[in-house]
């Protein structure tokens, strides 16, 4: 299941409030909620961000090539899947350019920036 998440006045206020709770940290994906991965448009997750709680073959032309920042508020437990990896073509073809372990954030990776267009739930990286 796919949802955009609206970066509204408001959630930008949340951000700069878990800015304040996360020192050290250029900016939190606030808006990214838990059990999902969120993958943004712009670095430091700004921009349009788009969130998943599963897999997804083929992202929308909003975030597919357009990803700068990645988030993952996966649950983790025994058996899991709470890794993702990030691949460079749809079906999870062309390659891995990011896996993200449980809880973390990248505002951003040169290697992986506008290349992700599916993404898969893991049990590791």
């Amino acid at each position: 299941m796919r949802k955009t998440i609206a970066t509204a006045a408001g959630l930008l206020l949340a951000a700069g409030a878990a800015l304040a709770a996360v020192p050290g940290t250029a900016q939190a994906a606030a808006p990214c909620a838990r059990g999902n991965f969120c993958a943004f448009t712009d670095a430091n997750f700004g921009g349009l961000g788009v969130s998943w709680s599963g897999d997804d073959g083929w992202w929308e032309s909003n975030i597919a090539d357009e990803d700068s920042s990645w988030a993952n508020h996966g649950i983790s437990g025994p058996g899991i899947k709470d890794h993702v990896k990030v691949y460079a073509s749809a079906w999870q073809g062309g390659g891995v350019t990011i896996c993200l372990a449980p809880g973390q954030e990248v505002g951003y990776n040169a290697g992986a920036n506008d290349r992700g267009d599916s993404h898969t739930w893991t049990t590791g990286c």
